[in-house]
């Protein structure tokens, strides 16, 4: 395929500090506005494992020599592989283990075009979900609407972009959040999204070709006006291969397409490296955010905030959005852990979108965006605790650094 050409500014100095205060100061006057404050406190089981992707070489494809037996072994030849070989999904033959992730570069695959037919990610859940557990959830929320943030993305929440993957039934796309790296500052690779988004969960295994975008679209344009636009106002900067993925054992195990399987355990963690360039994802956006691993309960999480970019109707997936609300108690049966419940009219592709709070006057991500009802009226995402640090601090340690 022929390599897609790609400017990535690198946004230092003034705007380092707009793009990481700018999302801080987003959350916390709406969340005054809303009734908060900006100094409201905030506010799992199964082990998590990190998996080792590909990596490229030359415009080549180079795969580490355990993970190249171990595709053998699978009957997977990687040259073929980059060459259209990955879209074969014969169920029998795609890999699901946690050791068995790989995602080689394929340069060029994810044109501006393409990333427009993505469709969304959606995992809903219906009225009977919603209510097998009422009496431990919270009432249900009212609808808030989600509003859009404003442009260009990369001085207001450059943190925020899209996540791209390709599945059985097409391509894909989800959302997701530059993370700091605690054992790498300054220089994290991270990023954080739906566990949903990049493995099928006990019905299937890992998605492919899965790549990172962050401030997609940065100035919002219209359909129309994005067929038009350049690399550079399409992903501003670059495409972050995901070379390393880690989702829970909850998720892998249990998840689904529908209903509340798997969704309190609905997050991952990614490695991620530019199709061009050397310089590390945070030093490239010019801003990450912590992640709180402190499970706050629901009343202690007070005001959070949303953001993602929802792609069905009446979205279109070109805009990123953002809701504020109280977070709530939403629980989906009584053996597990209770997740967060806020009012949100986002749709599927909002999927895997950071949830933030303001904590010590600090923007901090607490969830992700994991289900929702067929009327999107409210979305639910995990509580982040000791089993969601291990799985980031066990990237961070073995993969962080590469």
């Amino acid at each position: 395929m022929r390599s897609l050409p790609t400017s990535v500014p690198r946004r230092r100095g003034r705007r380092t500090a707009l793009a990481a205060s700018a999302l801080l100061a987003a959350v916390a006057l709406t969340a005054t506005a809303c009734g908060g404050s900006t100094e409201d406190k905030a506010a799992d089981r199964p082990d998590a494992t990190a998996s080792r992707a590909g990596d490229d070489a030359g415009g080549g494809v180079r795969v580490p020599a355990d993970l190249a037996d171990r595709l053998k072994d699978h009957g997977i030849d990687v040259d073929r592989w980059r060459d259209g070989g990955w879209q074969d999904w014969d169920k029998d033959e795609w890999l699901r283990e946690a050791r068995d992730f790989v995602n080689p570069v394929i340069e060029g695959l994810w044109k501006p075009e393409r990333m427009r037919s993505a469709e969304e990610a959606e995992k809903t859940v219906t009225t009977q979900d919603a209510s097998a557990a009422q009496g431990l959830s919270d009432p249900e929320p009212a609808p808030v609407t989600a509003q859009a943030e404003r442009t260009p993305y990369h001085e207001n929440a450059a943190p925020v972009g899209k996540v791209f993957f390709d599945s059985p039934e097409g391509s894909a796309v989800c959302s997701g959040t530059v993370i700091k790296d605690v054992n790498h500052p300054g220089k994290s690779n991270l990023v954080w999204t739906a566990g949903h988004c990049v493995h099928a969960g006990a019905s299937g295994g890992w998605y492919r070709n899965i790549v990172f975008v962050p401030a997609y679209n940065d100035y919002g344009r219209s359909e129309a006006e994005l067929a038009q636009a350049g690399a550079s106002e399409v992903a501003p900067y670059g495409n972050w291969w995901v070379d390393w993925a880690s989702t829970s054992n909850g998720w892998i195990q249990g998840g689904s397409e529908s209903g509340g399987d798997g969704a309190a355990y609905d997050y991952a963690v990614l490695h991620v490296k530019p199709e061009q360039g050397s310089a590390s994802l945070e030093e490239t956006v010019g801003a990450a955010l912590d992640v709180d691993f402190s499970g706050p309960t629901a009343a202690e999480a007070g005001t959070v905030g949303a953001w993602g970019y929802p792609a069905a109707p009446p979205y279109n997936g070109l805009r990123m959005f953002k809701c504020l609300d109280t977070a709530g108690r939403f629980s989906l049966a009584p053996n597990l852990p209770d997740m967060y419940r806020i009012g949100c009219t986002m749709t599927g592709g909002s999927s895997g979108g950071g949830w933030f709070r303001v904590a010590g006057g600090e923007t901090v991500l607490v969830s992700n965006t994991s289900i929702g009802p067929l009327d999107h009226t409210w979305l639910a995402g995990p509580r982040l605790g000791p089993d969601a640090e291990a799985l980031y601090q066990n990237m961070s340690r073995t993969y962080g650094g590469s």
